[in-house]
């Protein structure tokens, strides 16, 4: 069953997911990033290389010729899969496809109406019997 996890109260929900995307992949997980349209996926593609000074985060785009080697795919589609690891959840609903992967990643900001969908999303996994772990990181 996958493991799911809700990351709450962040100002930067796009930064939070760099930050968590990088430590997966320092621990060989491999990351899809699910998106809820292609600015987004532009915008952490820009901001993976950019948000440390120090580091940088492999990543491609889905159905890129590189995606199966690639420790970061983003994607607001679910077609072409490329692994089963790690799946971030950026959209404001349910990845469809979630329960094919070993561990979800849910980031919750702190405006009302995303806190609003994440509780949907919480109750809709809860509701179909998944274990739930919370981590409030606050701001970052």
């Amino acid at each position: 069953m996958t493991q799911i996890d809700f990351y709450s109260d962040t100002d930067d929900r796009l930064h939070t997911a760099c930050r968590l995307a990088a430590k997966a992949v320092q621990q060989g997980c491999k990351v899809m990033i699910y998106t809820p349209d292609s600015d987004t996926v532009e915008r952490l593609d820009t901001l993976l290389w950019t948000f440390s000074p120090t580091g940088f985060v492999p990543h491609c785009a889905v159905g890129d010729k590189m995606s199966d080697v690639t420790p970061v795919v983003l994607g607001h589609q679910s077609d072409n899969l490329p692994h089963d690891d790690v799946l971030l959840n950026l959209h404001t609903e349910h990845p469809p496809f979630f329960s094919q992967f070993k561990r979800l990643i849910e980031i919750t900001g702190t405006m009302p109406d995303e806190m609003q969908a994440a509780r949907v999303r919480y109750r809709f996994y809860q509701e179909r019997g998944y274990e739930i772990r919370h981590h409030k990181i606050g701001a970052v």
